[in-house]
């Protein structure tokens, strides 16, 4: 009987399940990477995506090759037909593979006729099994984040003074709403130069015969191990101590501010969520870091990272699909150009067509936020988000975008939408100040988009989101817009749409 391995672009830890679960035989357990054209021609990734996974599937292969285990890493035009024959090549009895976590993947691997058997294990790049969300969750009539990352903290004794929370608080959120200061600038973030490995997979992409999306170089990503540590390293020394006040702040011309750009390293693998935790509550005690910071970052980690999986593998196959609004209008065609007026989404989008980066209130407060007032189709905007970021996955962004972002599920996550009009974006940003439009109109010649389609968007759904008890007092507001303003509001986006050639709604 031969075991072998099949180790997916996301799951690069030497230590993940189906490699553990063989490491006292790792000299005779066939272990194959996959480079894939099939699934990266499913949708327009962006370039750096690509070569991230990519680079990083072959450096992890010669790490795996150097400890050990005899390794193929293969290219392949379609995946089915390449798995099967390295299957029969190496005479393999039985397969084992992490679970992927995507409910797609997951479906097509269990649909294929394998000629030997499959082994699926519990994925451990997650601190909560699904066993352990499962028992969570049952019972409760709401699964609020909050709650979850409580118990997380208790079940695994972070920032916890014996049954307390360190500093009296589970939440610092009210400390960490600050707008960015008048020329303010945040610390220089680590980048890497690619090596002659990596730049062969920049080649290779710069000529790839499909479509991808935005820009390859530069390229100042980690491709190891070590190079994600010493970005997570970076980060605690240069930048977690502004990390919570201004987490949510928006600079023209700063891409990465004080956030830590780790998401990627954690959702390929290459760093793991319990070393990242430690080293931040670590850093926390022994350099006597604000509370607000640390905490606010440990609950990217261990509340929402843990919770967005969760929520996904808890809830319905067809959770993907849904559409509460009845939302149809297509995406505008300048959320690939970048070519719009608003300077807002100009700046973010076009940050992502050179970086495949936005942090957590860009992508939640502007482009989720306008695609939810705007009305656009739920999943149209998923795949988008899943194409261009490069710390997408499915686990992540059905719940992120589906939920959180657009409402579309009808409150099963979030407590209610996250609508807002320009007036957020001027508080917590600069952005209004370089934009032809005016933050404070909502009709007239330079009335923002932001603002006649937020107040579009709740005179269109009334109804709806009286059942939502959080927007009672928002509700209450437009009882103050009459039927004329109401009329010039509802106009001023029938032009928009008409503009972006999108048919206007029923």
């Amino acid at each position: 009987m031969t075991i072998g391995i099949w180790v997916l672009g996301n799951q690069l830890w030497q230590q993940q399940a189906a490699l553990a679960s063989c490491s006292h035989h790792r000299q005779t357990t066939p272990v194959l990477l996959l480079e894939s054209h099939q699934l990266a021609r499913e949708r327009r990734y962006h370039k750096q995506k690509l070569i991230l996974v990519w680079s990083a599937m072959r450096h992890f292969a010669q790490e795996l090759e150097i400890a050990g285990w005899p390794v193929t890493y293969a290219q392949a035009t379609e995946t089915a037909p390449a798995l099967k024959q390295w299957i029969q090549t190496h005479q393999i009895s039985e397969l084992r593979l992490m679970d992927p976590v995507d409910h797609s993947f997951l479906a097509w691997l269990q649909g294929l006729e394998m000629p030997c058997q499959l082994t699926l294990l519990e994925n451990n790049h997650f601190l909560w099994s699904t066993a352990d969300f499962k028992a969570w969750a049952a019972d409760r009539k709401t699964l609020l984040m909050e709650s979850f990352y409580r118990s997380g903290r208790r079940r695994f004794k972070v920032l916890m003074a014996g049954p307390k929370p360190v500093g009296g608080e589970w939440n610092f959120d009210r400390d960490n709403r600050k707008p960015p200061g008048r020329n303010q600038r945040s610390p220089q973030l680590q980048e890497f130069q690619p090596n002659t490995l990596t730049q062969a997979v920049i080649d290779q992409v710069d000529h790839l015969p499909y479509p991808t999306f935005g820009q390859s170089t530069p390229f100042p990503w980690a491709v190891t191990r070590l190079q994600a540590q010493k970005a997570l390293e970076n980060f605690i020394a240069d930048r977690l101590e502004s990390f919570g006040p201004y987490q949510d702040a928006m600079v023209t011309g700063q891409d990465s501010l004080w956030h830590a750009l780790i998401s990627p390293y954690l959702n390929l693998g290459l760093l793991h969520p319990w070393e990242v935790i430690e080293q931040i509550e670590t850093a926390y005690h022994q350099a006597n870091l604000p509370i607000n910071s640390v905490e606010g970052f440990i609950r990217q980690v261990l509340g929402w990272r843990e919770y967005m999986r969760g929520i996904y593998s808890y809830g319905s196959s067809d959770y993907g699909q849904q559409n509460w609004f009845n939302h149809h209008h297509p995406l505008p065609e300048f959320f690939w150009t970048g070519q719009v007026e608003m300077h807002c989404l100009q700046q973010v989008i076009n940050q992502i067509h050179r970086t495949g980066y936005a942090h957590h209130i860009q992508r939640l407060m502007i482009l989720s936020n306008f695609a939810l007032i705007a009305g656009f189709r739920p999943q149209a905007v998923e795949d988008w988000f899943h194409a261009v970021f490069i710390d997408a996955y499915d686990w992540v962004m059905q719940p992120n975008v589906i939920g959180m972002g657009l409402f579309a599920d009808g409150g099963w996550l979030a407590s209610k939408p996250y609508a807002a009009s320009a007036n957020y974006i001027n508080r917590m940003s600069d952005y209004c100040q370089h934009c032809p439009f005016n933050p404070k109109a909502r009709t007239g010649p330079d009335a923002c988009p932001f603002n006649f389609f937020y107040w579009d968007f709740l005179l269109r759904h009334r109804d709806q989101l009286k059942s939502q008890g959080r927007m009672g007092l928002v509700l209450k507001n437009l009882d103050r817009i009459d039927s004329t303003e109401a009329a010039a509001i509802n106009a001023k986006a029938l032009e928009w749409y008409e503009l972006q050639g999108i048919k206007p709604p029923d």
